[in-house]
């Protein structure tokens, strides 16, 4: 990747996503740039924009639209972000997140946007699948084989299925997702940032489709 390389990964849940970034990342050695991740930073660092995140959070409530982005405008003022590029990763979630976007990085544009693509059942199937161990948190995937109660076989502790992990709720977080992004997917479609990568294939085969377009992105 060219330096400054600046890109946005899209995706359901259980489509692989984070675990692409993460992986990009350490390819092209551009930091991964989740909101999770900058709103425990910002908090954890007593930012200006992280203590009334904290605020809203310890309130139960959900943090606006101007505080993200007042994380993302500063999160990408670090030298690492402006001098070597970034992945973006869960922002921007609306249309207006995107529109501010665009705002603050008008000297240095996003060149690409991946929608990585993996069909609602498909998600399904793999997050109804994901266990995970209660006292450690290593996952793994239920084949229908495993001996009960089932143990870890890091620590020995319970693994189980998480309350959010069950189809009803993972429908219900796929509804959520695509009224959100839905229009988010038209807005990049329309200008001509957005590429769509299938997801369905294996983890090699997703890289290197994605590392291809990243590449095209910046010839």
């Amino acid at each position: 990747m060219i330096p400054g390389a600046r890109l946005i990964i899209l995706g359901r849940q259980g489509a692989g996503k984070g675990t692409q970034c993460v992986r990009l990342s350490r390819h092209y050695v551009v930091p991964h740039i989740s909101t999770g991740d900058m709103l425990r930073a910002a908090v954890r660092e007593g930012t200006e924009l992280g203590l009334a995140a904290q605020k809203i959070m310890d309130k139960g409530g959900l943090v606006g639209d101007d505080i993200m982005v007042g994380l993302v405008d500063e999160r990408l003022q670090r030298l690492d972000a402006a001098s070597r590029g970034y992945i973006l990763d869960g922002f921007p979630r609306t249309v207006e997140q995107a529109k501010s976007l665009d705002g603050i990085t008008t000297d240095r544009p996003i060149h690409v946007v991946i929608d990585l693509d993996v069909p609602r059942e498909v998600v399904v199937a793999r997050i109804s699948a994901r266990r995970v161990c209660r006292d450690c948190g290593t996952n793994y995937t239920a084949t229908g084989r495993e001996k009960q109660p089932w143990i870890c076989e890091v620590c020995g502790g319970d693994v189980m299925q998480r309350d959010d992990d069950t189809p009803d709720a993972v429908h219900r977080r796929l509804d959520l997702y695509e009224e959100q992004t839905a229009p988010l997917i038209q807005f990049y479609g329309d200008d001509g940032r957005l590429v769509v990568v299938d997801g369905t294939q294996t983890t090699d085969q997703v890289f290197g489709a994605l590392t291809e377009v990243i590449e095209r992105s910046r010839r």
